[in-house]
């Protein structure tokens, strides 16, 4: 197999992946294990019991330091509380390297402590250690303070850092997978309202040519010549669905659902007012016409069909009824499912079900102002699809 590029690599992959990255930094306390070695240390066995209990308790401590769960945890705040007190001992009791410790204190706290907390945390610190190094070494406690001071905020700052990358990464990934997800809907959904309706209008003329084709051959190649003109335009607009560039206009899907309902036996009645309407308003009710229209000639055995679109100033409202056994009995298919959430996310409502007088009928009501909202859906599906498309490039980069 391949070795992985470093920009293959996951989230978590990102950054010091355990503490194994902060154990270097211990070579600090080399000076205090030959001072104990050499015999220099004032009190040998607190010097001894010190480095080991340190070196035990910061080992602990940066393991713990990323993983956020056992970093937040109550015992990672005791183990820096003992190896503080440890670090006192060892610089009060011996001095000399051993201040050194301090610093190192500065690295485990740095690890653990994280935002505001970091603040109340570190001057402090860095006050005992100054203390601490100013009566055991004069002057010399400016060094160790500052260390110390230098130490914790810089650990803390490249962990940060380290964490938040990681993060950033994980949700564009996630970003990406949703993009995905929202393409594959809108895909399905477009697909679902124009095939739906363009093969109901296929079944019915072939349906339509058959019957005449015995008695009336001129009237049954009419029909023929129909299928192939709405063949030719259903592969036109499935073109353009896959594109993300299909522009629907409300005449062009009154005019279709005119001819489909006619060729199914139906009477179609359209009744038009109202103010002009924006295209994205347009579209989205064409939308409805079709899926409405469809539903009327698969399902409902009507023999007429009443489009009404008018409204007010504020609110545009689209009413299609049928006088047939009640499409769906009241249950939305999908097609529906999915106009009524367009028009949900553009501001308005849809509701079907059956009509005061029998048969179904279906009302699409919208503001005025749901131009610019339906807009800003559209320009999110772009961007969705956009967002898809580098996720597929980058999957195929991978997979190459």
């Amino acid at each position: 197999m391949r070795r992985k590029r470093r920009g293959d690599r996951t989230p978590e992959e990102m950054g010091p992946p355990n503490g194994f990255a902060m154990l270097p930094w211990l070579l600090m306390g080399m000076g205090a294990i030959s001072n104990l070695l050499r015999g220099e240390t004032p009190y040998p066995w607190v010097g001894a019991v010190g480095l080991l209990a340190f070196n035990s308790l910061y080992i602990s401590i940066v393991f713990r330091a990323f993983d956020r769960t056992r970093r937040e945890a109550p015992a990672t705040w005791w183990l820096l509380g003992a190896i503080t007190a440890v670090t006192l001992v060892l610089a009060i009791a011996c001095g000399g390297p051993y201040l050194l410790f301090f610093p190192l204190l500065g690295l485990a706290v740095g690890s653990v402590v994280r935002g505001r907390m970091l603040g109340r945390v570190v001057l402090p610190l860095c006050v005992l250690a100054g203390t601490v190094a100013g009566v055991r070494d004069g002057w010399g406690a400016i060094n160790v303070a500052y260390g110390t001071f230098l130490s914790t905020m810089v650990t803390a700052a490249v962990l940060t850092l380290s964490e938040t990358v990681k993060e950033l990464r994980a949700t564009r990934e996630q970003l990406a997978r949703t993009a995905v997800e929202k393409e594959r809907l809108r895909f399905s959904r477009d697909l679902h309202d124009l095939l739906g309706h363009t093969l109901s209008v296929i079944v019915v003329k072939s349906e339509a040519a058959r019957r005449l084709a015995p008695r009336d051959l001129d009237a049954a190649l009419s029909q023929i010549t129909d299928i192939e003109s709405v063949g030719r335009q259903a592969l036109t607009e499935i073109r353009e669905a896959v594109t993300g560039y299909r522009e629907v206009t409300l005449s062009a899907e009154l005019d279709r659902a005119r001819d489909a309902l006619s060729s199914a036996g139906v009477e179609p009645v359209v009744r038009q007012s109202g103010p002009p309407l924006e295209p994205q308003t347009e579209a989205l009710l064409s939308w409805v016409v079709r899926e409405s229209a469809t539903n009327v000639v698969r399902h409902s055995r009507a023999t007429r069909c009443e489009i009404e679109l008018g409204g007010t100033p504020e609110r545009v409202r689209l009413t299609v009824t049928d006088n047939g056994r009640g499409t769906g009995e009241g249950t939305p298919g999908s097609g529906l499912k999915g106009l009524r959430e367009r028009v949900l996310a553009a501001g308005g409502t849809l509701e079907s079900g059956p009509g005061p007088r029998g048969g179904f009928r279906v009302t699409a009501e919208l503001p005025v102002e749901a131009a610019a909202d339906v807009a800003a859906g559209a320009a999110a599906d772009a961007a969705a699809g956009a967002a898809a498309d580098a996720a597929g490039r980058a999957a195929s980069e991978k997979g190459c």
